[in-house]
């Protein structure tokens, strides 16, 4: 067997770079490896990968065993000590063909983009690293200071995912809140969102990944009320519903920014849906405090919630703090994750009546512009778009019909 294998691990940004990774391999005329494109946020995800190489070298004894990725940049010494291991690259190596061949590190290529071919849908990465130090995160450490790719380079970048097939672009990065504090002008989120769908008329559908809620400016959100190419979805990173939590937690937002925001979007775009994140269990989260979380839910009205378990991450100051039972994280994980399908549910269900555009990403299914999955009967091809009417609910996604 010969050939790449890539194995991805963490955010949608480290599967954006993973194709990137590809095309550097590619490029390099790299040939019978596996690369693990490591994850640092929690030591289970260490673990994970640390298993992927082990089964990576029992499935493929004559591959090059190349490890990346934010652990990888991190701890370079414990990877480069495992017997499966060929070579270890950081972040910024792990970009650049010249790396696939002694691995010499090199800097950054920013902005970096693939389209998703099952979904039409492209990742366009416009900012890097983070300037923040939330006490559960180990990821500014891994990805260096927040860096803003360029507009001529973002614009350029669309063009050729446009080109490449994509229907729908997602800008993405680690924070993506903080784009542009670091370029001469000092655009906001809002200006680039502006000046891209001004520069690239062909450019129909624009989503946002996950946003700071203390961090929105003011021109994305007069774009969101305007702009019907930026489509009405936009993901919050909140991580927990209690003041003193968050206090521990760094957080720049309170719980009534979190819900401020929230409603200030649905005022704005009364078909907005709302996407967040939520951490289960953190250090001293009482049983009142994650109530607090829990009702966060219902409050903010989302409707794609994506929980995770906290776990502790060496390294982090919320890993020095007390911590909770184990057992009782992963019950407090499973209420929210409950209380997330439960929401999700009663959103689709609001939406029956409704209708929307909805990019067709394979036969029978497409994603409206609230981001929900749409079963669809009927052909139709993929990476158009089509005006839908939902009609039903079926196995959490909108059924859809022709409008």
């Amino acid at each position: 067997m010969s050939g790449i294998d890539i194995v991805t691990f963490g955010c949608r940004l480290n599967a954006l770079e993973s194709e990137v990774i590809r095309r550097a391999a590619d490029a390099a005329g790299l040939d019978d490896a596996v690369v693990v494109n490591t994850c640092a946020v929690t030591a289970e995800a260490e673990r994970q990968a640390r298993q992927a190489i082990r089964r990576a070298r029992r499935a493929r004894p004559d591959a090059r065993i190349i490890v990346t990725g934010c652990a990888a940049t991190l701890a370079r010494e414990r990877y480069a000590a495992l017997a499966e291991v060929d070579l270890v690259l950081d972040n910024r190596a792990k970009l650049k063909p010249e790396s696939y061949g002694l691995g010499a590190a090199a800097p950054a290529v920013l902005c970096a983009g693939h389209t998703d071919e099952r979904r039409l849908r492209a990742y366009l990465q416009v900012q890097q690293g983070c300037d923040h130090r939330c006490t559960f995160c180990i990821i500014p450490y891994a990805r260096g200071p927040s860096r803003s790719v360029p507009f001529a380079e973002i614009v350029a970048g669309a063009r050729r995912l446009i080109a490449a097939g994509a229907s729908e672009i997602v800008l993405t990065g680690v924070d993506l809140t903080a784009y542009g504090a670091d370029l001469p002008d000092r655009p906001r989120l809002g200006d680039l969102v502006r000046r891209l769908l001004a520069a690239v008329p062909e450019l129909g559908r624009l989503r946002l990944s996950s946003l700071d809620p203390a961090e929105i400016d003011d021109a994305t959100w007069a774009l969101l009320a305007d702009e019907p190419r930026l489509l009405p979805h936009l993901h919050l990173s909140l991580q927990a519903g209690d003041d003193l939590i968050l206090k521990r937690m760094k957080r720049r937002h309170s719980r009534a920014q979190a819900i401020a925001a929230a409603r200030r979007a649905r005022d704005l775009r009364p078909d907005i849906a709302l996407g967040a994140d939520l951490i289960a269990g953190f250090p001293t989260e009482s049983d009142a405090m994650f109530q607090r979380s829990l009702d966060l839910v219902g409050e903010c009205g989302i409707a794609f919630l994506h929980v995770f378990p906290y776990s502790p991450r060496p390294g982090t100051p919320a890993a020095r703090m007390p911590q909770l039972d184990p057992a009782l994280v992963r019950e407090r994980a499973r209420r929210l994750r409950d209380r997330g399908e439960a929401a999700l549910a009663a959103e689709l269900q609001r939406r029956v009546g409704s209708e929307s555009a909805v990019l067709i990403e394979a036969p029978g299914r497409g994603r409206a512009d609230c981001y929900a999955g749409v079963r669809i009967a009927g052909p139709a091809e993929a990476g158009s778009v089509h005006r839908m009417r939902f009609v039903g609910v079926a196995q959490s996604q909108l059924i859809g019909v022709p409008a």
